[in-house]
């Protein structure tokens, strides 16, 4: 599998002809640098940190010590927004028993952790990041007790076929309703608590993303464009209602799923698993119209097909492209739901770009691609990147993440997941106790 550590300007570029791939690349990573303004918030620059769920709270749903050692790590590299994890609203949505929740039992908890985190970046760069608060419920994928538990929209083979679930486990409108109340509430409670903003979750095959495929539901949720994006639509108005103007919402937003109709979202109904956008495009101008001043773009399934996903060096399985292939998608993806609406655009899927992703994601910034390049691995492997990026233009090889799949096999193995090759000394023995078969 092609090495990202190794990759420079040269090899970048023999990549893109091997593949055929074709993507910008700059000669200076500057656009990465610079501050945007949206609606009251000021971004310093346009790096941001996301989603990365670090299973290491409380049974209460509180941030452990690892946690706040993970978010203050965040704080001191600099990102001009760092996205808080994963955050359950109702306890049968956690994803695993130490995911985070939010309810006014931990309100405090979160408050303290926002603070901490806005005063570290201010003291160490300078500036006070936006933070947002990503609410979830982790639908087929909820593990409230350590086991699954799934709740899902509707029967889908393709990721059933080698785990069947009863019938029983559907969820009906009536707790749909609830599920978008208690999202809404959530909402509240995360400006409540400090937060500049919140992500009503609608990917990677977690509830919301789930319906937005449901062409077979029957009901309000279910069957047509409008039904199946209804629980999205509903629950982010009603956030936009209940929070003040000043506070965002928005969403990481699934625009393709990569499984065939009518199991995926974002492909054509006449078949084949190759993006067909238009349907992620209409939602996408649907929730600016509600208020929705920014969305975070991504794809498909980490369970299930993660090379879509996260665009990999090393994985559990052999996938059947090019991970600049992958990263090529992300990219023109977005880039085309961009050119379609009026709103600024994160990006996903940079990791393996490894040395380069600042040259092509600033070169991408500037012909109008998207407006925020989105770390995720790598920002567990190298918290000091966006620092690096803005100070010195560049990243430092021996920092970066090697898109070996290392943390998430600690996660999918029950464990507290981190960066096993750059922070081996709080990692490597948890590596040790939950995958030491591998």
């Amino acid at each position: 599998m092609a090495q990202n550590i190794l990759m420079n300007p040269e090899s970048f570029r023999a990549a893109c002809e091997q593949t055929g791939v074709s993507l910008p690349f700059g000669a200076s990573a500057q656009a990465l640098a610079q501050p945007l303004q949206v609606g009251s918030k000021r971004f310093a620059n346009r790096i941001v940190y996301q989603a990365m769920e670090g299973c290491d709270g409380t049974a209460e749903g509180v941030p452990g010590e690892l946690t706040r050692r993970r978010y203050l790590r965040f704080a001191g590299g600099g990102a001009g927004l760092i996205w808080f994890e994963a955050t359950a609203v109702v306890n049968e949505g956690r994803a695993n028993p130490r995911q985070m929740f939010l309810n006014e039992n931990t309100l405090d908890a979160f408050r303290n952790i926002v603070e901490e985190i806005k005063e570290t970046c201010l003291k160490e760069n300078g500036f006070e990041p936006v933070v947002f608060c990503q609410l979830t419920h982790s639908g087929r994928y909820s593990k409230p007790n350590g086991v699954p538990e799934p709740i899902i929209a509707y029967h889908n083979p393709v990721l059933e076929e080698k785990a069947p679930v009863d019938d029983s486990r559907i969820i009906s409108d009536d707790e749909l309703d609830r599920v978008s109340e208690k999202l809404a509430a959530g909402a509240l409670l995360a400006q409540k608590a400090g937060f500049d903003g919140a992500d009503i979750k609608s990917c990677h095959r977690y509830l919301l993303s789930e319906l937005l495929s449901a062409y077979q539901r029957p009901g309000k949720y279910g069957g047509s464009f409008e039904n199946r994006t209804r629980m999205l639509r509903q629950t982010a108005a009603d956030a936009v209602s209940r929070c003040s103007r000043d506070f965002i919402i928005t969403s990481r937003l699934n625009a393709y799923d990569g499984l065939a109709y009518p199991n995926g979202f974002g492909v054509s109904p006449d078949g084949g698993t190759e993006p067909e956008l238009s349907e992620a495009i209409a939602l996408v101008q649907a929730l600016e119209q509600i208020g929705m001043p920014m969305i975070d773009i991504t794809m498909g399934n980490p369970y299930f097909n993660p090379h879509i996903n996260r665009p990999f060096a090393a994985g559990t399985y052999d996938p059947p492209e090019h991970p600049l292939c992958g990263v090529a998608r992300m990219l023109t993806g977005t880039a085309k739901i961009r050119r379609a609406v009026g709103i600024p655009l994160i990006c996903s899927g940079i990791s393996w770009l490894g040395a380069v992703s600042p040259n092509v994601t600033a070169a991408c910034i500037d012909e109008g691609w998207f407006d925020f390049a989105g770390y995720g691995r790598e920002s567990i492997a190298y918290p000091d990147a966006a620092k690096d990026i803005c100070t010195n233009g560049a990243l430092d090889p021996k920092k970066l993440c090697i898109t070996c799949g290392k943390c998430t096999e600690i996660m999918r193995a029950g464990g507290t997941p981190g960066c096993v090759v750059r922070d081996s000394g709080t990692y490597l023995p948890l590596y040790r106790q939950f995958c030491r078969n591998k």
